[in-house]
């Protein structure tokens, strides 16, 4: 029997809230029809947990944030509410040894899902607005993440969406582009609207004059530091003496133009290997948003919301696309692809604001990675969802994270 607080309908529009969360679950139930039946339990990424966990995991957070941490509920089934919040975790030190057996079945998972769904639709309109938006945005977070884990499960795993991969050609030449010193606002106002517990508080840094690339890394331009002995990505592979790309549907020759997919540790050495550094996160807020004459934008285009005419975001392509695709997008500097086509690795450890609050529903959303070892990435990539792409949103990694599509530039 469920227990709750009074309730009281929110102030908000229903309508929209239950049309934004209705299309985030469709979007992350389109990916999970992906996965053919006999992958179910698969772990395409050894350091995340099987692909059933994510199917379960997304209804068990909707559920212990909106109805049990808002609304007061109890547990709607104490036994997969907690399997499916935290999942099987091996002992510290080891890797992980649970078995398909130990999980629920297919079937009883879509039925928590059905059971959850239909629960807390009922409940919407008592609903704050910050565990709501909580929820979807995780969930749409986590349509990313489970794109890189899809990607990483063998073809003949999952069900293959026909896509053409985009044209690739020649890559374009290092283009390095002066920025003027100038204030980088970093951060959200309080009141601003919904942001995460990490983009709080707003604040300025003073930024020097710096110069930085034009276009992302290419593959190409990685290509010739892998010749040189640098550490090849994980989505490439060698067979005799070419290269291949790893695509989303299918293996290609590796497509020069399109931006380098690497971990951290590896940008860092490519910049080093030719002289360069990687951009910290103001120094990217300064290229992305800043103007020439002082002013600081919503996006680097201007202010008019994401559209697929500036940049590879919000699933419009499968693989990324090349690095002087989307001239729309450029920045009030002339950077090109700020924002999607790939998260972009700064030099920044992942750190609290000033101000830093952590949310009372969600305390270690953030707070657990200020570790040193994780670090704040920008700007977006192509499974990214363009709710996602404000300037204050904040992404993070550990620096030797290698399946995310991570990308970078340089800078002087």
């Amino acid at each position: 029997m469920l227990a709750a607080r009074s309730l009281a309908p929110a102030t908000r529009s229903l309508a929209s809230t239950a049309a934004a969360l209705a299309r985030a679950r469709s979007l992350t139930d389109a990916l999970f029809r992906q996965v053919r039946p006999e992958a179910i339990f698969d772990r395409p990424i050894p350091e995340r947990h099987r692909i059933l966990f994510y199917i379960g995991h997304l209804e068990a957070f909707d559920w212990n944030q909106i109805a049990r941490s808002c609304l007061g509920l109890g547990p709607l089934n104490p036994e997969l509410d907690k399997l499916f919040a935290f999942g099987i975790d091996p002992p510290m030190g080891q890797s992980p040894n649970d078995r398909p057996e130990d999980w629920p079945t297919p079937a009883q998972t879509r039925e928590y899902v059905h059971d959850v769904r239909r629960r807390l639709d009922l409940l919407l309109e008592h609903a704050r607005d910050q565990p709501l938006q909580i929820a979807i945005e995780h969930r749409l977070m986590h349509a990313e993440t489970f794109s890189y884990i899809l990607h990483n499960l063998p073809y003949g795993r999952r069900h293959l969406e026909s896509h053409q991969a985009a044209p690739y050609g020649p890559s374009p030449a290092t283009e390095m582009i002066a920025i003027p010193s100038g204030q980088a606002t970093l951060g959200r106002r309080r009141g601003q609207g919904f942001g995460w517990d990490n983009e709080f508080v707003a604040h300025s840094k003073s930024v020097p004059a710096f110069a930085i690339s034009k276009y992302k890394i290419s593959n190409a331009d990685y290509l010739k530091f892998v010749k040189d002995g640098g550490p090849a990505p994980h989505y490439w592979s060698n067979r005799e003496g070419k290269w291949f790309y790893r695509g989303m549907g299918a293996e290609i020759p590796l497509p020069e133009n399109w931006p380098v997919y690497v971990n951290q540790i590896q940008a860092e050495s490519y910049a080093q290997w030719i002289g360069k550094s990687l951009p910290s996160e103001e120094q990217f807020h300064r290229a992305a948003y800043g103007t020439p004459e002082g002013n600081e934008l919503d996006y680097p285009w201007g202010s008019a919301p994401p559209q697929s005419l500036h940049g590879n975001f919000d699933f419009h392509h499968s693989d990324a696309v090349s690095v002087t695709s989307h001239p729309l997008g450029d920045s009030a500097f002339g950077v090109s692809q700020l924002v999607g086509n790939g998260w972009e690795w700064t030099s920044s450890p992942f750190e609290p604001f000033p101000g830093f609050e952590p949310f009372a529903s969600y305390p270690g959303y953030s707070k657990d990675f200020f570790d040193g070892d994780h670090f704040v990435l920008k700007g977006g990539s192509c499974a990214t969802d363009a709710q996602l792409l404000r300037a204050s949103f904040r992404n993070w990694y550990r620096r030797d994270y290698p399946y995310a599509y991570a990308t970078f530039r340089v800078v002087d």
